[in-house]
């Protein structure tokens, strides 16, 4: 590999470089990339001569082309929602897409109020008394949970249901090898939380219980033994889709003291996997625990409405690697995107958005269920996804869906997680669910 030279706009100087690769161990920079194997580097890129704007336009029209659109009934913390196509061109505006950070309220006033109206979709959709100015997402937002609960109880372990999404857990499994937590997780039962396991591993060195609401395989859980949780004064977490407390029992009705997940299906594009925005919110007394930032409303000297940034964990810039958090930043052009559909549906609009979920997928799995393909493996309610055991090659038919324009469900073994959001129309679900059955023969 060529030598690798400074840049001419990096400050450091010849000197600077030898000083830090002397403190690691390494004599040249390219040394950091021994770890990458040869057979994949490149040492100059080819490029193609320049393009007239014409040619490039067409070219990437051609390129464009090669995708193919599927109409998607898998979800799995990606959901095909509904967006407004006020929201594209509200958040284009270039003093939303280039904002950053509002350190300086004097000139940031509309990211902050959008930001403060963001905390409160989400207290009013949780029920919760406080929510942070977002997250990178609901899998470090559930991490940055775990944190919080185990830093107010002083304690070291948690205990965690395998009934979130996977993805989750990794994220999970990943920090927490770093941080020094201790982490038991407690085996699913026909798809819900094995409750006698729980209650079994709960001891006064658990500081928190982290659960799903609705779970991975879309179901809502019994949280009956939450009296057992709070006798043993640990915290539950739940890991949930946002969208869908406008429909159902809110985790503060259920007795929650944290909330963490996803905002995506409030509005923002699957977007081939992200951005997407985390959420976070709690009671009031974990108020000082939450990491971020939180935004707040106030007066100014002349008696007029502004908003500042009330609390902040400034913890990352003093204690460094020390600090509970290191997570300083915030999603805010995702964050508006959610506060511009929220405030388009409103109240009404939020409840039948998720009706037309409830109403879709259970219609989907009647229909699939009398082509005596599939067969329920519970009778726990749901909202917009639900899990189907089948003798199917379900692998070998979603290829065959694809063919037809459809993404089929998740497949897990001899299991298949299937999604029904409001985008989808009787026709539709229909349609999909004629293609599964032409295939009932390839099992």
């Amino acid at each position: 590999m060529e030598q690798i030279k400074p840049f001419k706009y990096f400050p450091h100087t010849d000197g600077d470089i030898k000083e830090m690769l002397d403190k690691i161990g390494v004599d040249r920079i390219e040394d950091l990339f021994n770890d990458i194997p040869d057979s994949i580097k490149i040492d100059e890129v080819a490029l193609e001569g320049a393009l007239s704007e014409v040619e490039l336009r067409d070219r990437i029209n051609n390129i464009s082309k090669l995708n193919k659109p599927l109409i998607s009934f898998k979800g799995c913390g990606s959901y095909d929602c509904y967006v407004p196509s006020v929201i594209d061109t509200l958040t284009s505006r270039q003093e939303f897409l280039t904002s950053y950070t509002p350190y300086q309220a004097e000139i940031s006033q509309g990211t902050l109020q959008y930001i403060f109206e963001f905390q409160s979709i989400v207290c009013e959709l949780t029920g919760m008394d406080v929510a942070n100015a977002s997250m990178y997402d609901g899998a470090t937002a559930t991490f940055e949970s775990i944190m919080m609960a185990l830093s107010q109880t002083r304690r070291k372990k948690a205990l965690v249901s395998k009934t979130l999404n996977p993805r989750v857990l990794n994220v999970i499994k990943t920090y927490t090898h770093f941080k020094g937590y201790e982490i038991e997780y407690i085996n699913e039962l026909d798809l819900v939380t094995d409750k006698d396991e729980l209650l079994k591993k709960l001891d006064s060195d658990v500081g928190c219980v982290v659960s799903a609401y609705p779970n991975y395989y879309g179901y809502l859980e019994d949280f009956s033994f939450i009296d057992k949780i709070k006798e043993n004064k640990s915290l539950l977490i739940l890991n949930s889709d946002i969208s869908c407390f406008s429909y159902i029992k809110t985790p503060s009705e259920i007795g929650a003291d944290i909330v963490c997940g996803d905002a995506q299906a409030l509005g923002i594009n699957k977007s081939f996997g992200g951005p997407y925005v985390g959420y976070i919110a709690c009671r009031e007394a974990l108020l000082r625990k939450i990491p971020g930032r939180i935004v707040g409303m106030t007066n100014d000297k002349d008696g007029r409405r502004g908003y500042v940034l009330t609390l902040q964990a400034r913890e990352q810039h003093i204690r460094r690697e020390k600090a509970t958090s290191n997570i300083c930043s915030n999603q805010s052009l995702m964050a508006l995107t959610v506060t511009i559909y929220a405030s388009l549906m409103g109240k009404r609009g939020l409840y039948e958005t998720q009706d037309m979920c409830y109403q879709n997928s259970h219609y989907l799995q009647d229909e699939l269920l009398k082509t005596k393909l599939f067969e329920k493996v519970t009778d726990c309610d749901f909202v917009k996804e639900f899990t189907l055991k089948t003798k199917l090659n379900m692998a070998k038919v979603n290829k065959a869906l694809e063919k037809k324009g459809f993404l089929g469900g998740e497949v897990l073994g001899d299991k298949v997680i299937f999604c029904a959001t409001e985008t989808k129309t009787k026709d539709v679900i229909d349609a999909f669910v004629s293609e599964i059955k032409k295939r009932g023969g390839n099992k």
